[in-house]
């Protein structure tokens, strides 16, 4: 019973809970059981608050006992990416200058997920302050894919995707710089969403770089998606950059995209994010998936976008600049790590210069110098304020391309999951597997990530899809579409097709 409580999707467990079928507290024990299994070989988890989640998962049925009006997804369990304040519980953004640190506050997405009664199960696994794309970049140690140890599961929010990924938790939560929700998704065979910028709360969001951060969904399905991004978003005050608007009918536009019917819908396809450096079996897998939706009644068009060709030299551009900005608060004198100098007078430009030395990885340190450059007398027009420009460009790309079509695709990834090391030593080669998805976040555009079948290798594609700003629910309806059709074809999930996990005994 226990593992089919964890097989099954968060939709269908709350369905249950709500029956009566199951306590919460049976599902959250059954998870947090797997958890113990697997962790020795995934490490998507840098802590697992047991006691906290069955505690919520008791008072849940309690109040359900009592036949108290609960939220459809009360009792169910969710993971949250270690970036994401929460109170009482340590949050270290996956870097030893916040080993140890417990908030005093919860995020504003934590607030409305405890508010809705979901047991939060830990805190995953991340590359530190959110820089990187394979999970090697966390203090504590690599985050490993489910369907295969030896490779990365994507990052920066690898903890999250891989904790989906292994039925370790039916649902989780990430964040999407340039893609760290959506590109982990794809090489992990599972769904990620980033959605329209503002559209859910940054408040509590330990910031990397704040006009591009966006908070959004890890999960198995569509559906599940749709329902923990209703959850989270919405206008908050505390966040100036908030949208004072509610959100579109997400759910229902999952639910009727499940149906097939794709008619009338003009789906485009982004010529600049497809050919050279994509892999085959990317490519393959990506027009295999559009035919399907052609059968649903979609039109597809191609669509140019020239300007997206400079997005990921603009991106490294303006990330590193609001990084540097952001991450001068650790400093050794406020919170967290504080290092004194082992000789010489202790002043605070030398406990600031030991703290940081000692509490930031290499990518950290290497993003800094570059944004601190960036944004120097003499270098910010040059640097940063040209790709301030392009960023405008690229937005104008998007609008025109939105003229022509309903949602634009690509590829999420060029390539399916590479080897733990493979690309460390080469930050560039790196950078490149964020080509597909940073555009979006320059742009502050929804994108959805979902799973279209599996590479020559054996290992997961990605589909992206991508929506005008505030328009998610269209993100929802050719998602869920594509992924009825696509599972009618395999005959299931795609996650039933991973390799079964060793378990700890």
């Amino acid at each position: 019973m226990s593992a089919d409580l964890t097989r099954i999707s968060a939709a269908a467990l709350a369905d249950k809970l709500q029956a009566g079928e199951v306590s919460s507290v049976e599902a959250t024990r059954a998870h947090l059981d797997r958890i113990a299994a697997v962790e020795p070989a995934v490490h998507a988890f840098l802590h697992v608050s047991d006691e906290d989640a069955l505690a919520t998962a008791a008072d849940v049925d309690a109040r359900r006992a009592h036949g108290e009006q609960l939220h459809p997804l009360a009792g169910v369990p969710i993971a949250v990416k270690d970036v994401v304040v929460t109170k009482g519980v340590p949050t270290t953004a996956g870097s030893k200058i916040l080993e140890g640190w417990v908030p005093p506050y919860d995020a504003t997405l934590v607030e409305r997920i405890k508010a809705a009664g979901l047991p939060i199960l830990g805190k995953t696994n991340m590359d530190e302050f959110a820089m990187g794309s394979s999970t090697e970049h966390s203090a504590y140690g690599n985050t490993h894919n489910p369907w295969d140890l030896d490779r990365i599961p994507g990052g920066s929010g690898g903890g999250s995707a891989a904790a989906v990924g292994a039925y370790e938790a039916p649902l989780a939560i990430g964040t999407d710089t340039g893609g760290s929700i959506r590109q982990p998704a794809a090489v992990t065979g599972t769904v990620g969403v980033k959605p329209t910028y503002g559209s859910v709360s940054r408040y509590g969001l330990i910031a990397l770089a704040s006009s591009l951060d966006q908070a959004g969904p890890v999960t198995r399905t569509v559906l599940d998606s749709a329902l923990l991004h209703e959850l989270i978003g919405g206008h908050d005050p505390r966040d100036s950059t908030s949208i004072a608007e509610p959100l579109p009918d997400l759910v229902g536009a999952a639910r009727l995209g499940a149906l097939g019917d794709l008619s009338g819908v003009r789906v485009g396809v982004i010529t600049e994010l497809q050919g050279e450096g994509y892999q085959a079996g990317v490519l393959a897998r990506f027009h295999e998936s559009l035919e399907l939706l052609q059968r649903a009644g979609a039109e597809v068009v191609e669509v140019s976008c020239p300007h997206f060709t400079y997005a990921l030299a603009a991106y490294y551009l303006i990330l590193p600049a609001e990084a540097s900005s952001n991450l001068a608060k650790f400093d050794g004198m406020r919170f967290g790590l504080r290092v004194e100098p082992s000789e010489g007078p202790v002043t605070a430009e030398r406990v600031m210069a030991a703290t940081r030395g000692q509490g930031f990885g290499d990518e950290v340190k290497r993003r800094i110098i570059l944004g601190t450059y960036a944004l120097s007398a003499g270098y910010y027009d040059a640097y940063y304020g040209s790709a301030q420009k392009v960023r405008t460009l690229i937005q104008r790309d998007f609008a025109a391309a939105f003229a022509q079509a309903d949602v634009l695709v690509s590829p999420t990834a060029p390539t399916t999951a590479f080897k733990l090391g493979e690309k460390l030593d080469d930050p560039l080669a790196m950078y490149l597997n964020d080509v597909a998805t940073i555009p979006a976040n320059l742009a502050g555009v929804p994108g959805l990530s979902l799973p279209a079948g599996l590479s020559d290798d054996g290992l997961p594609v990605g589909f992206q899809v991508l929506a005008p700003a505030k328009a998610d629910d269209r993100l929802y309806r050719v998602g869920a579409a594509l992924e009825a059709l696509l599972e009618n074809e395999w005959g299931g999930p795609l996650l039933a097709k991973a390799p079964e996990l060793e378990v700890a005994r």
